[in-house]
């Protein structure tokens, strides 16, 4: 991927850096019309310029030379609080230091709301008055763009295509004598496929999923998305006009790249965007980084869903016998062992399930389970339990079920061997005979989609059957389970326990010079926690800075804390007290609210209350998350309230963060409890297990603190601009009465603290 060429005036000298970088950000706010100038943002923008300015990049060498040793690195920590404008505060310094110095830039955030506040008004705005142009782009994964080839093939509606791509449509009829069905599910499908074709002929549409009017359902979508395994790049007949690839040109004109940390951390290596070895990185939203790198190294695999297998063999000696490939293993038997294996790990797992603590407290003792037939040939049971998940304790794989592990290991790796030689034959034929590219893009294509399950399968079973190694933190290992359209779902699941570890290995050591930013860095008055998680603690090369808020958080909201009678332990007699104060407290909303809900079963009973005559009159004030799409509720909510009438949204923890609403919008927010992760993630007690096995507390060293960080975010959704006034209601009265609630509250914003018993309200020093 080409960079931008090399300056003639590159900056030399750390403090000629560190000026050019403070310059670009003062002449920045000099010149943007309506841009008022904050003392934290000038601290955050010195503190980023100072930091990188020790990055002395050397010039590219000649063709021929070696490579210039790795000079010094700098990583730039920033806790930026609620109205700081960090992202004026480090683009307009990161930019232009990239610039002067030939580098490029990427922006890695973890929102969509993030992305689109800089591709559309924060990256334009500098663009207009930096004196040095530069080229932003927006970058997204394959799977969000349509593959021509695939939509062709598809175009026609022929259910017997399904055969393309390894499964048939999750609505099929479960019936087999609905075919009929079936076969208007493809052609209303195949209708659509062709009229999307239409609109790239026209023009009306360049390929990328989120720019239809109508965002189609993943079932619908799937099968033409441009993934990697099905796709011969350069070799396909549709290369020229390949929506992801057209979108990679213009990245490769482009000095600042926006991305997500999921598009960042699973390209790592893959040449997919600029190497972070060589480009300045700043990740905003960074208290995100642990959460999805312990996601992306995460393997799972299905073992319910079991007829792809059947249809594996044939689609692959079909290939092979197109293309002359002589076989160098027994498909067809690996094929219907990978099968059989799979079935037996699926039924001792639901057996273990069935004797487990979880299951038989969630049934009443009164659950079961019995087998059903499969209607995709997979192993399967029909049972009335609750969603659960087992975890095998200290990352032990039961002694009796390594053979089976092992098999599944063993035949998905042959087939993705022999995938690979296949694969590898294909391209060199398209490769040699131009002419002969279409059939081997085609080719490529079916067996590709088959590639992502074995590849899932065999990763999974290796992870499974890794052993605990004395004095390292074992894999968390653990069975999910379910129901979808009444029928059981069942997953095996493995996840590294040290998300820091991960981001060490695979992204910390490859960076030269990077920023990381949020408003919730710093939980429970230090950068520890956030450090640790994301692999930079005891990094000699990290420079950590606290930037606070320009909102006088005093004058300007409240933090109240509740008392209750019941303990939030005693579950079911705190919800019910605090659901009665809670709907005492919305009758006095005359404008905008947010209640937050620490699980949808706390939120379905807030919605029951609602129902009853007692409470009837809030009702139509209250949008609830989930009824329709977050873009509808908040523009309902922001219409409800500019019409002078009051807006209530009751939501999760996804409506807890990067939600603005500014001024009436939000004049309360209502937190029902401390926002403590599930108890039942696998993966979570999985860390505290290994923690309490090296004497340490897992409750202080993480629970807590990722609890106050949440917490941070939660109260942080009342300011939004220095105008605003707002109260925090927190019903949890944890906060003051444990010393971890005290931990929490260290870092808080310093609003004026209260505390409610009853109606008596008293000033609680801080």
């Amino acid at each position: 991927m080409p960079l931008t060429d090399e300056p003639t005036d590159r900056p030399s000298g750390p403090l000629a850096r560190e000026a050019l970088a403070l310059g670009a950000f003062d002449h920045v706010v000099s010149r943007l019309d309506g841009f008022r100038a904050r003392a934290g943002q000038r601290e955050m923008a010195a503190h980023i310029a100072e930091t990188l300015s020790l990055v002395d990049w050397p010039a590219k060498p000649e063709k021929g030379d070696d490579p210039p040793p790795a000079g010094p690195r700098a990583i730039a920590v920033v806790q930026a609080g609620t109205g700081v404008g960090k992202s004026a505060a480090y683009a307009s310094t990161v930019i232009p230091l990239a610039l002067a110095q030939g580098k490029r830039v990427m922006i890695s955030t973890a929102t969509v709301a993030l992305q689109e506040q800089l591709i559309a008004k924060d990256l334009p705005a500098l663009a207009a008055v930096l004196p040095q142009p530069f080229v932003f782009t927006l970058a997204k994964g394959r799977g969000r763009y349509v593959c021509r080839l695939k939509l062709d093939q598809m175009a026609g509606g022929d259910a017997a295509t399904s055969d393309l791509f390894g499964d048939e449509p999750d609505d099929k009829p479960s019936s087999a004598d609905k075919g009929d069905a079936l076969e208007r599910v493809w052609a209303e499908r195949g209708r659509i496929y062709e009229r999307w074709g239409q609109m790239l002929d026209s023009g009306d549409w360049d390929g990328d999923r989120d720019r239809l009017a109508e965002p189609p359902e993943g079932d619908v979508w799937t099968p033409v998305a441009a993934e990697r395994h099905t796709c011969t790049a350069r070799h396909c007949p549709s290369y020229n006009g390949c929506s992801y690839y057209r979108s990679r040109a213009k990245l490769a004109q482009s000095q600042v790249i926006v991305v997500n940390h999921d598009l960042l951390l699973s390209t790592l290596g893959l040449h997919a965007l600029p190497d972070p070895s060589d480009c300045y990185l700043v990740f905003d939203e960074a208290h995100h980084l642990g959460s999805v790198a312990q996601g992306q190294f995460t393997e799972s695999m299905d073992l319910m869903r079991g007829g792809w297998l059947d249809k594996l063999p044939r689609a692959v000696t079909d290939v092979a016998g197109a293309i002359a490939h002589p076989l160098g293993i027994d498909v067809t038997t690996l094929a219907r062992e990978l099968k059989a294996a799979q079935a037996e790990l699926a039924r001792r797992a639901m057996a273990r399930l069935a004797e487990s603590p979880e299951w038989l407290a969630l049934s009443g003792k009164q659950g079961g389970m019995r087998p059903r037939n499969g209607r995709d040939g997979g192993a399967g049971f029909e049972f009335n339990l609750p969603n659960a998940t087992e975890r095998l304790e200290g990352g032990l794989l039961p002694v009796d079920w390594e053979e089976t592990v092992g098999q599944i290991a063993s035949r998905a790796g042959a087939l993705l061997k022999e995938f690979e030689l296949i694969a590898a034959q294909l391209k060199v034929l398209a490769r040699d005979d131009p002419g002969d590219a279409p059939r081997c893009a085609q080719l490529y294509s079916r067996i590709g989609t088959f590639a992502p399950r074995l590849q899932h399968m065999a990763a999974t079973a290796e992870l499974w059957l890794q052993a605990p190694v004395e004095g390292q933190a074992p894999l968390a290992k653990w069975l999910e389970a379910g129901i979808q359209n009444g029928l059981v779902t069942l997953s095996a699941h493995a996840c590294p326990l040290n998300p820091g570890g991960l981001l060490r290995a695979h992204l910390w050591s490859k960076v030269r010079a990077a920023v990381a930013t949020s408003a919730s860095l710093v939980t429970c008055g230090g950068f520890d926690h956030f450090l640790h998680e994301s692999g930079l603690a005891f990094d000699d090369d990290v420079r950590a800075r606290e930037v606070q808020s320009p909102f006088d958080h005093a004058s300007q909201g409240r933090l109240v804390v509740v008392q209750t009678q019941h303990d939030p332990k005693d579950v079911e007699g705190y919800s019910r007290e605090m659901l009665d104060l809670l709907m005492d407290d919305l009758r006095h909303v005359k404008r905008g609210a947010l209640v937050l809900f620490t699980s949808k079963a706390l939120m379905k009973r807030a919605q029951d209350l609602l129902e009853r005559g007692l409470h009837s009159e809030l009702r139509e004030k209250v949008l609830v998350q989930g009824e329709s799409s977050r873009t509808q509720l908040l523009k309902r909510h922001a219409e409800r309230v500019a019409d002078g009438g009051a807006s209530i949204l009751f939501g999760l923890q996804s409506f807890g963060e990067g939600l603005d609403l500014p001024g009436e919008l939000c004049e309360w927010v209502f937190i029902t409890k401390l926002p403590f992760a599930s108890p039942s993630d696998p993966v979570g007690q999985a860390r505290a297990d290994w923690l309490k096995a090296q004497g340490r507390d897992p409750f202080s060293e993480l629970v807590v603190p990722a609890t106050g960080a949440r917490l941070l975010q939660w109260t942080g959704r009342a300011l939004r601009t220095e105008t605003d006034e707002a109260v925090v209601v927190c019903y949890d009265a944890r906060l003051l009465r444990q010393s971890y609630g005290r931990r929490m509250l260290k870092g808080l914003p310093p609003y004026r603290l209260q505390r409610r018993d009853g109606d008596r309200l008293t000033e609680v020093a801080r």
